[in-house]
């Protein structure tokens, strides 16, 4: 078996691997990315392709080494369909938004990463984590080339994905680390990369359309305006459904895409839940979707792997440097990730369990009833208000739906309090507990109220 030596170790060349890697080389540390797939393949990932927040992205690959991967930076609103309502409503989309190439934008992150002076292996599957008797990560094992290979290291960074291998493997029995975590809490997906012969109308706009069931969507994502990101997932605690030919079925109903061409095709499962309690355990961190930090409303990834990455791989450096890699020395990883997204993620949250409790033509009417702006709100920012006034009109626009509306405002103030329970995430490791027993209380309140399934 051939033995290879780092400081750290970081397994899954996406979004959140390529930016923890690059962060930890600029910082003169000897870190390599381990990566299943080839070197042509590492990068193509299925992905909605939009990224929100382009403006602000962490610098550890600077911003002009992406940029040619934006192939549309013109979009300003989303564009949800109701069929049920034949209402089409815009919702603004606050930030700067560009939809990307997905597969040039990994091709381009991993040059980044190489450039700061990370090291690549390809073709290398993960098959066990190794740990030292007191529970510490020490590295992992795996096949590269289909030779045995062993890689040690003080720090491992999982960034391997939803429902990561690594996490079945290491023992966490005496680690914070979250592993309240099943294929339910996550969504089956499925896109295509479609070119169309005209270009179409809604260049400017995320297209979202609800799928038939509840807990499901369908997206059109322009890259150009005739380059289409087509596809449709759903929550993996409902019936299954035929992603392919749900899609198809749709683009057949769509005058825009007839005579159009299918350049790609890719499936994939991401998480649609909270940002996991603690995503840390001693010489181990999780990252990017392997740490679900994903927004749960929508899906959407990119920002929150890179800056997972940023942040994870500014606490290796640190970690390795004190020559402690403790649970309680990563800790501030965990905080960082909470005081920039994660308590809103886990606000978010609270409305896909809304939605995985309701009717789909009840959740329907509810969207027709409620302006762009509030469900802009609620989608990307955890928290929506309304005035009195507003309130009344709604109330008005929806008569028949009362009950839902009501149900809605009161999950409401609920996501308010978790929101602001998250602002208090603990500094330590040892207050993780008593801080999950009021969330958890929080959470009983919500299922209460929603009349949803216990999700946790």
């Amino acid at each position: 078996m051939t033995t290879h030596e780092y400081d750290v170790v970081i397994v899954g060349a996406g979004t959140s691997g390529c930016y923890a890697a690059a962060t930890i080389a600029n910082e003169g540390l000897d870190v390599v990315v381990v990566e299943r797939k080839d070197e042509e393949e590492a990068g193509h990932i299925a992905c909605g392709d939009a990224l929100k927040g382009a403006d602000a992205f962490p610098e550890a690959i600077p911003k002009e080494k992406i940029e040619p991967a934006f192939t549309n930076t013109d979009v300003t609103h989303g564009r949800f369909e109701i069929p049920s309502h034949d209402t089409v409503l815009e919702i603004p989309i606050p930030g700067e938004l560009a939809v990307l190439d997905r597969w040039e934008f990994g091709r381009l992150i991993i040059e980044g990463a190489k450039e700061a002076g990370a090291e690549f292996h390809y073709d290398t599957v993960v098959q066990d984590v190794t740990q030292d008797d007191d529970g510490t990560v020490t590295g992992i094992t795996g096949k590269r080339k289909g030779e045995a290979v062993e890689y040690d290291a003080p720090i491992t960074i999982d960034a391997a994905g939803a429902l990561s291998l690594l996490q079945d493997k290491v023992d966490f029995s005496d680690a914070t680390f979250d592993t309240n975590v099943s294929y339910s809490q996550f969504c089956s997906a499925y896109r295509e990369i479609v070119e169309v012969e005209e270009p179409v109308e809604w260049d400017d706009a995320l297209v979202f359309k609800p799928t038939k069931r509840a807990a499901g969507y369908l997206w059109y994502f322009p890259r150009t305006d005739t380059e289409i990101n087509a596809g449709l997932g759903f929550q993996m605690n409902e019936q299954p459904m035929k992603l392919v030919e749900d899609l198809k079925e749709d683009l057949r109903n769509r005058e825009e895409f007839k005579g159009a061409e299918v350049k790609d095709k890719l499936g994939a499962s991401l998480p649609t839940r909270r940002p996991y309690d603690s995503a840390v355990a001693p010489g181990y961190m999780a990252i990017g979707d392997a740490a679900a930090h994903v927004n749960p409303t929508t899906g959407g990834g990119i920002a929150g792997a890179a800056y997972g990455g940023k942040y994870a791989g500014e606490q290796a450096v640190k970690a390795v440097g004190d020559g402690d890699v403790s649970e309680a020395n990563l800790w501030r990883y965990n905080q960082r990730i909470m005081e920039h997204f994660g308590g809103r993620y886990a606000a978010l949250d609270v409305y896909n369990i809304l939605v995985t409790a309701g009717e789909v033509d009840d959740l329907e009417s509810l969207l027709a009833a409620l302006p762009g702006e509030q469900i802009s709100e609620a989608l990307y920012a955890g928290k929506t208000n309304m005035s009195w006034k507003l309130k009344a009109q709604v109330a008005i626009q929806s008569r028949d739906y009362w009950d839902v509306l009501y149900t809605f405002y009161k999950t409401k103030q609920l996501a308010d309090k978790l929101i602001d329970h998250y602002d208090r995430y603990p500094s330590r490791p040892g207050a993780l507990s008593g801080w999950q027993n009021y969330r958890d209380e929080l959470m009983d309140r919500i299922y209460e109220t929603t009349g949803a399934e216990p999700k946790y």
